[in-house]
Order: C-alpha cells, then structure tokens, then sequence
C-alpha cells in the first residue's frame, strides 16, 4: 500500500463532513458562497487540489471562511500553517456541523523538523495505548475517558518529535487512543459533540499513518453520531467513505464488513427504515458464513458474532418481530461472558422492552431491575436510555406496583445524580 502523502487534516475533514471527493468540495463550497452571498467566493478543482497537497498555501480570506462554515473548524486545524507561522495550539471553537465544541487535539506539523525522540519511544506508547483499551472494560468510563484523552495530548505532543516509521507507528497508536475516547464519549458518556471531534482528530492520525482500515473503523464509528440523531444522508455518506478506506486496505477480515453492515442496520433502525435495517443485518451474516483466515487488527475489539445477534435483536424489535427478538436476544444473554456488563445491561433493556411491548408490565420491570443492577456496577449510557425507553413504554401502567417500584429505583438518590452528571 503506497503511504497516503499531503494535507491530511484537510482531507480527513473533508471526508468526514461527507464529501468523497475534491470535486463534492468544490460544489459545497461553491453552495455556501452562494447562501452567505460572498462575492469572488469560486474555488476551483485545482485550487482544492493544491490546498491537499504536501504545501498547501495559506488560503485568502474568503476562502477561509468558506472552508470553516463548510467544515465546521478553523482554518489553522485544517494543515494550513499562516504565513506569519502561527503554530498555535490553542483550540478555536468549531463554526458550523454536527458538532458545536472545541477542537481541542490540534496534530503538528505534517513534516518534524527533526527526529528528537527513538524508536523506542513510539512502541512505548503503542504498549499504553493497548493498555487503555483493555482498562476500558473494566474501569468506570468518566475515569478511563480522562486518562486515554490526557494518553492522546501527549501522544499528539511527541507526534512532533518523530521521524520516518517511527512517526507513523506513533500516529497509529494515536489514532486507537482518540478512537477509544470518542467511543467512551458517545456511547458511556452520551457526549456527541464531543465523540464528533475526537473522531475528526482520529482520522487524522490514521491518515499521518496511512492506516486505511483504522481509517475506516473511525469512520464507521462517526456514523452513528448523525445516524442516532436522525440524520440517515449524513450517516450514509460517512458509511460509504468508511467502506472506501476498507477497499483500500491490504486485506479486510470477513468480521470488519459486518460490522459496518451492523452499523448500518443500527443507523437505519435509529432512522425509522426497519426494513432497510433488517437488509443491512442479513448482508452481515453472509459476511460472516464460512472461514475467513485474515486476522483482525488488535484494536477491533467492540464486535464479535454474539454483538452481531444483539444487533440483530434490537432491529427485530423496533421492526416488531417480538417473538423472534426474545429468542434472538435470549440466546444473546445466555452466552455472554459475565465481565461484559455493558452489553449486557443493553440486552436486558432490549428484553424489557420486548416485554413492555407485548403487555407484559411486570416482566419488562423485573428485566429492567437486572439492567439496573448491571449500572450499579458499570455506568453506561447507552444502557440507561435503553432503561428509559422502557419506562415510557410502561406508561399506560404507570399506577401498577412493578412500575413505582422501577421508578423508585430509576429515580433513587444516587441513579439521579449519575444521570444527571452524565
């Protein structure tokens, strides 16, 4: 695979704001002059082409508030270095997107001046970073989230002070972490803002390591940040650049393809397109039929077969299929290890919803107590909205006693406060 060269903040960017191509950027920003009404705002193909270069050239002032408005960050974040050199790190806010909030992980220099660190030092952070990921399981997510982001900074600080393979076995390394924090962010912390602009700054990374298949797991993870607020063309676009990085990687394992297809299915559910959904999540199970001997890369560690049956559970009851969620999720339940109590508190939020959906007021609070009993150990965001999903769907119950019973649990003093510091 030949190393992907030139501006590579811009590009990442691009990409995740959806536009595929140079040409979808030129026309986006030929749109936003048109709707700001700014005179001499045309940008060229070749223009875009020479800002995405190895130098690319200061932009004018039009041009810079057209590719802000248009990506929703500052100039000085999209490799552009100011012609008075300029470096500073102090994060700027973001002016339009999905995301509303600073970026905060600014990369260095796509070129150090010099190599001041070893070699050494990149696999050092490399054995950190493999570190963090497993911690994420087990320590609670607002104490994991400030030590892999505090583990990101410094990794983006020496980026600067590494040369040749070293440089980009670092980068690598700093991509996982970023892609590990905006994991915590959106789905522990329920941060999407936030999840949007690590995911920004972890493609970047990949891009300085020409990491094209962590590329795309940052990608497909950025999906869902459009995708569960409604927004299926954005989630869209962002799955189709996730699934061109994958193209260009050396080898995809049969695992990593249905993963995307469940992201798809997950994003098309949140959607209101079940059918769609329940497509995606039968392309994901042809992905995965038969052996397939390419080794999955150490850092995907959120999905297996059993995560793609609770894919597949949690589809089969927004479609309806009541019957065939229970058992789907069921068989989910039974086989998953004790240690993973995240999915699991989903799961029995999913069975309690089953429940509540046929009638069934006091199996849905009897499942949704286990999934309480799973956060009390375990914080999990996205468990609890799936708790209170239930408890809307208890409503027309609302005067029985299994439900002022999950109420009192729901609403008792420290569920409350965790709530609310979430």
């Amino acid at each position: 695979m030949s190393r992907e060269s030139g501006n590579v903040k811009l590009k990442a960017a691009r990409q995740h704001a959806g536009y595929a191509s140079q040409q979808a950027l030129v026309d986006a920003l030929a749109r936003v002059g048109a709707e700001l009404g700014v005179a001499d705002a045309e940008v060229s193909l070749r223009q875009v082409r020479r800002w995405e270069s190895a130098t690319p050239p200061w932009p004018h002032a039009v041009h810079q508030r057209l590719l802000e408005h248009t990506l929703g960050m500052p100039v000085d974040q999209l490799g552009f270095t100011p012609p008075w050199g300029d470096h500073s790190s102090q994060a700027a806010p973001v002016r339009s997107g999905v995301a509303t909030h600073p970026v905060v992980l600014p990369l260095p220099p796509s070129t150090p001046t010099a190599a001041t660190q070893p070699a050494a030092v990149a696999v050092d952070y490399a054995a950190v970073t493999r570190a963090y990921r497993r911690l994420y399981w087990r320590v609670q997510p607002p104490l994991i989230r400030s030590a892999a982001a505090e583990h990101a900074r410094f990794g983006t600080q020496l980026l600067s002070e590494m040369g040749g393979m070293p440089r980009r076995d670092l980068a690598a390394a700093l991509a996982e972490s970023l892609l590990l924090v905006g994991r915590i962010e959106f789905f522990d912390l329920r941060q999407p803002a936030e999840a949007d602009a690590r995911f920004v700054e972890a493609l970047q990374a990949a891009g300085v390591a020409d990491e094209q298949l962590l590329g795309a797991a940052i990608l497909g993870h950025s999906a869902f940040v459009p995708g569960w607020a409604g927004d299926r063309d954005s989630a869209a676009e962002r799955l189709r650049a996730a699934r061109a990085y994958a193209r260009r990687a050396d080898a995809v394992p049969a695992l990593f393809t249905a993963w995307l297809y469940a992201v798809e299915a997950e994003c098309e559910t949140r959607c209101g397109k079940h059918r769609e959904a329940l497509r995606a999540v039968s392309h994901a199970e042809d992905a995965v039929v038969g052996v397939d001997e390419t080794p999955l890369p150490e850092w995907f560690d959120w999905f297996s077969p059993l995560r793609l049956a609770a894919f597949k559970g949690n589809t089969q009851l927004k479609v309806g299929h009541l019957p065939q969620a229970r058992q789907t999720l069921l068989q989910v339940l039974e086989n998953l290890p004790e240690e993973h109590r995240k999915q699991r508190t989903v799961v029995l939020g999913d069975l309690a919803a089953v429940a509540a959906a046929e009638g069934d007021p006091e199996a849905a609070c009897a499942r949704a107590g286990e999934a309480l009993d799973q956060l009390s150990i375990t914080w999990y965001a996205t468990g609890m909205e799936r708790i209170r999903e239930v408890r809307r769907a208890l409503e027309p119950w609302g005067d029985r006693a299994c439900v002022t019973r999950l109420d009192d649990r729901l609403y008792e003093w420290r569920t409350t406060l965790i709530a609310l510091q979430r």
